[in-house]
């Protein structure tokens, strides 16, 4: 890196060290490396530590001109001359220096390190999280957003694993049969894997990829936003719940509701 420049202080809140400190490590290092858990991110810098972008709810890691630049937070230029770009509309994400850990045989920065594997990961073990998973006496949509359970999936991807896996969120994951979760993870590597070839879902026009080009995910989503249309399985109605200050959507039919919030499988 030859250049460093932070536009906006709020995207390195999380660094110690603030806006001056960051920028002095940086400039002269190498990029060694890639990562990423759930909506962390990092670049293995050649002095051994690691630089960690949490992206928030729009941070996005561009290469490359960027043709608007109001939402540049941090600008980089790379020792090739080609521009990396964080930018982030709302604010959330940030940027910071750490220290790797080994956890479980991976190498990892210090921030992430309590994050479990994503759907995703070579070395996830669906079988282990399932094991998890039965020990949890809360919602299973609940626990597919705990990132210290699985990390990675979100609110849309639940609700579309969900549905293929014909479970209700509300469902208590104890309730729940060991093939039944299973086929829960199993169905969010399906959505996060079918995503990703088809460039992730975007319903804001401002988040793209890393090479500025939309994502089209969201034109084939099964449940999530489809409120009072017919469910592509069966043709019920799909509804749509508050969950965690966010929304659910789930066919009726085919993703009946628990009898009572402790109900058991059948």
């Amino acid at each position: 890196m030859t250049a460093v420049r932070v536009h906006h202080p709020r995207a390195v809140r999380r660094h110690d060290g603030g806006p001056a400190d960051l920028t002095a490590r940086l400039i002269g290092q190498r990029v060694s490396g890639t990562g990423r858990r759930g909506k962390y991110l990092w670049l293995e810098l050649s002095d051994g530590s690691a630089l960690v972008v949490h992206l928030g709810m729009s941070g996005q890691m561009l290469l490359g001109p960027v043709p608007k630049t109001d939402h540049v937070r941090i600008a980089v230029l790379l020792d090739d001359g080609t521009p990396l770009s964080f930018v982030d509309q709302r604010t959330f994400g940030s940027w910071m220096l750490a220290d790797m850990l080994t956890v479980d045989g991976t190498a990892v920065p210090q921030p992430v390190a309590h994050l479990a594997r994503d759907p995703l990961d070579p070395c996830f073990d669906a079988d282990a999280v399932v094991k998890v998973l039965r020990g949890k006496h809360s919602e299973i949509k609940r626990q597919l957003l705990d990132q210290t359970v699985v990390s990675g999936i979100g609110n849309i991807y639940a609700d579309e694993a969900l549905w293929r896996a014909q479970i209700n969120g509300a469902r208590i994951a104890t309730s729940l049969t060991r093939k039944q979760l299973r086929a829960v993870l199993d169905a969010a590597a399906e959505v996060m894997s079918e995503a990703l070839h088809q460039g992730g879902t975007s319903f804001d026009s401002l988040y793209v990829n890393v090479n500025g080009e939309s994502g089209y995910f969201d034109r084939a989503l099964d449940v999530y936003g489809r409120e009072g249309q017919a469910c592509r399985r069966c043709g019920t109605v799909v509804r749509r719940e508050k969950f965690m200050n966010r929304s659910s959507f789930y066919c009726p039919a085919c993703q009946p509701r628990p009898r009572s919030p402790r109900s058991r499988a059948q």
